[in-house]
Order: structure tokens, then sequence, then C-alpha cells
């Protein structure tokens, strides 16, 4: 864990540098934003991931992580693995992969929508999320006249509209009428994490009035798929050609251009880096709760503010297993 800890001081102290040259500069506690425990019922890690809904098996030639969080999950067990599940499930996935080369099982995990990852299998040699030019950009923008439209849910999205709330930034928490944050079931974590912005609703068919809320603004923050947007009618792509200024930041589970339509939690994304121990016995366990969504939410926060401080016109693609990787092979160096 000291590797984590380090890396979280790290893009704290990036995100106080950078929110400092929009005028208020913020403190970031590590340790605060890396904790859930006040919300929801957590268990040393182990084998099994301190909320219990992600596991290590050992698949034919290496280690998978399998993500279980939705009830809907469980239906789909027998297609993934190929036969009828009798009992408990994870006592069947894991007498499955045994047989099963770990790529075969996540590739055929990624085609049902379920997070399946194997250990390891991401590198990365920075903590910084990528930011790939969009449109020309726009300068001369700062502090509180900057408008942030988070579309996100759950944990690292929502953590980057927070510290961004926190740099003085005028945020707005933009829900879906028929598809609410579920990160509301976790009441003292989606208070902090939400509790300095506005609070809308809309719903998402009317896509004239929901383009024209992202067109509208500085920063959009999403954790959508790219399908989903394009469902919608408002491709990143067309946003930029409507406000080159903008600065879009995508918190995705594998990169919004490499993997676009891979499922990730934080717990299978911490595993696919390599964020995990090894015993002397050659066994991972997991190192803590969830680790990528709060670092990635970090990562994403520092990218915008770096974004912005370009000029806009940028992609912030904010993965979760690069940035757990990125975190894995210690790579630490001050970005500034």
């Amino acid at each position: 864990m000291n590797r984590v800890r380090e890396a979280a001081r790290v893009l704290a102290a990036e995100i106080e540098t950078l929110s400092g040259s929009f005028g208020r500069p913020l403190k970031v506690d590590p340790a605060e934003v890396m904790d859930r425990s006040d919300s929801i019922a957590l268990r040393p890690p182990g084998r099994c991931s301190p909320n219990r809904s992600c596991r290590l098996f050992r698949a034919g030639d290496g280690w998978i992580a399998v993500s279980l969080p939705r009830p809907t999950d469980l239906e789909l067990i027998p297609a993934w693995i190929g036969c009828a599940v009798e009992g408990d499930a994870w006592s069947a996935v894991g007498a499955a992969a045994r047989a099963r080369p770990w790529r075969d099982l996540a590739d055929g995990a990624r085609l049902l929508g379920l997070a399946v990852a194997g250990v390891g299998e991401t590198r990365a040699d920075s903590l910084q999320a990528p930011l790939l030019r969009m449109a020309q950009g726009r300068a001369g923008r700062r502090g509180s006249l900057l408008k942030v439209l988070d579309l996100s849910s759950l944990w690292a999205g929502p953590l980057c509209g927070a510290i961004l709330a926190g740099a003085g930034l005028s945020v707005t928490k933009l829900e879906s009428r028929s598809r609410p944050d579920t990160g509301r079931n976790m009441p003292a974590l989606f208070e902090r994490l939400n509790g300095a912005k506005a609070q809308a609703r809309l719903d998402f068919a009317d896509r004239a009035r929901l383009a024209e809320a992202i067109a509208g603004a500085d920063v959009v923050i999403a954790s959508a798929r790219p399908r989903a947007f394009e469902q919608l009618g408002v491709p990143p792509e067309a946003m930029f050609a409507r406000n080159p200024g903008l600065v879009w930041v995508a918190v995705t589970g594998y990169g919004w251009t490499s993997a676009p339509d891979r499922i990730g939690f934080g717990d299978d994304c911490a595993a696919a880096g390599g964020l995990v121990r090894w015993t002397q016995r050659g066994v991972p366990r997991f190192l803590g709760d969830a680790l990528a969504d709060p670092l990635t939410g970090l990562a994403a926060a520092a990218g915008a503010l770096k974004a912005l401080e370009k000029g806009g016109g940028y992609l912030v693609d904010a993965a979760m297993a690069r940035t757990a990787a990125g975190v894995a092979a210690g790579a630490l160096a001050e970005a500034r």
C-alpha cells in the first residue's frame, strides 16, 4: 500500500499546483478520498475484494479478477462458462476457470458485458491521464466562470467533479431521470462527492437539451462508454465541433480509444493493472478497496485542470486499469 499512498500524494500535489493557476489552490487529503468505509461494509482484502463483489481465480495460465456487482451479472455466468450453475456461482466460476486460458475467459466475458480481467494484463509507465487533442481550444478562462457538467456516476468521475468544485469551478451534477447515479446507495460517500455541486435531472431522451447542456459546458465529466453517447446523439466529436474549447473527461475501465466498450470496475481494473500483493506461493491478493476508482478520480482531475490550462480542446482519457498499472509500476515522478 505504500506505493498507492505515494501515488495519491503525487496526484494530490499536482492538483494543488494546477488549481492554484485558477485562483484557488486546493489541498486534497489522499487518505480521505481513498476511503469509503463509512458508506459500505468492508472486510480485509484477500482473494476477495473488501466489498466482496470481486474475486481472484486461477486460470489455466495465470490469474483473473472477476467482478459481479450487479444482480444481472449472475444471470450471465452460465453463458460465460458454458454450463449450467448448480449451487454457488463463485464456485462454478472457479472450477471452470482452472481449465481455460485467462485471455479466453476475459474475451468471452467482454462479449457478455461482464467485468473480468487478467491480473497484470495492463502496462503503463505514467500516472497521467493522456490528453487527446480534439479541437483548437480557447484560452483566457479562469475560476468560477468555468462551468463543469458532471454526467458521471459511482466514484472516480464524481470524485473528479468534487475536486474541480473544490478548486472553485462551477459544477453541476446532471443525472438521467430514468437512471440516476447508483452511488446514491452509499449516502455518506455520495454527499462527499456531490454535496458541493448544483443538482439537476434531465430525460436524456431529450437529445436537443442534452446536447445544449454539454455544448455549453467548459468541462464534461462522463463515465459511460462511447457507444452510449453515439446512441444519445452527443458523441464527443460533435460536441467539440460546437465548442472547440471543451474539455471532455472520459472515465472508463480500459481507455476511450484502446478498449472503449470493455466493462471495468475499481477492483478488477486494479488487478488488471497489477495493483495486487503476491504471496510467497505466487498467489495474488487485493491491496485495498476498489483502488483504481479514487486513484483515477485524482488523475482525471489533474488531467482536466491541465487541459483547461492549455485552453481546452482535449479529451482526458482517464482509464482505471491504466492508472492502476502506472501506480503498480512505480511511475511516481512529479509531473510538474
